[in-house]
């Protein structure tokens, strides 16, 4: 037997996708955009000016959302950046949840996202592999 998927003919191809993620995947594609916003506009503290909101990942119940954020500058700058959006989590949680009108907000989790430190670190790796190889 098949499964069949009602889509209304009128729908824009992002509709058409978002009708068949699971519910915690589009509420997080929702919270980055608005943490993005909230983050980048709202928020008046200068440790925060260089983070970037790259993924959010929510949890089953909806109830705890991971908050991956990318920060430029040294070592100290990002443990203060971080520092501060810990600290400002409860006043973001709460203008998101004035934004989605979702029943519950999700708790939100600020944590610093390494993957792009390590695609870096990987390619400086490659780069003098190479230059050892062309010696």
């Amino acid at each position: 037997m098949q499964d069949f998927v009602h889509t209304n003919k009128d729908q824009s191809p992002k509709t058409k996708v978002q009708s068949f993620m699971r519910r915690p995947e589009r509420v997080a594609e929702l919270l980055r955009e608005e943490i993005s916003e909230i983050v980048g506009y709202e928020l008046e503290d200068p440790r925060v000016l260089a983070v970037t909101v790259t993924d959010v990942r929510v949890s089953e119940n909806l109830r705890d959302a991971s908050v991956y954020v990318l920060v430029e500058g040294s070592e100290e700058e990002i443990l203060d950046a971080l520092a501060a959006l810990r600290h400002a989590a409860p006043y973001v949680r709460k203008q998101v949840g004035f934004s989605l009108n979702l029943r519950h907000t999700p708790e939100l989790h600020f944590i610093r996202d390494t993957v792009e430190e390590s695609g870096v670190r990987v390619d400086k790796l490659l780069e003098e592999i190479g230059e050892r190889n062309s010696e």
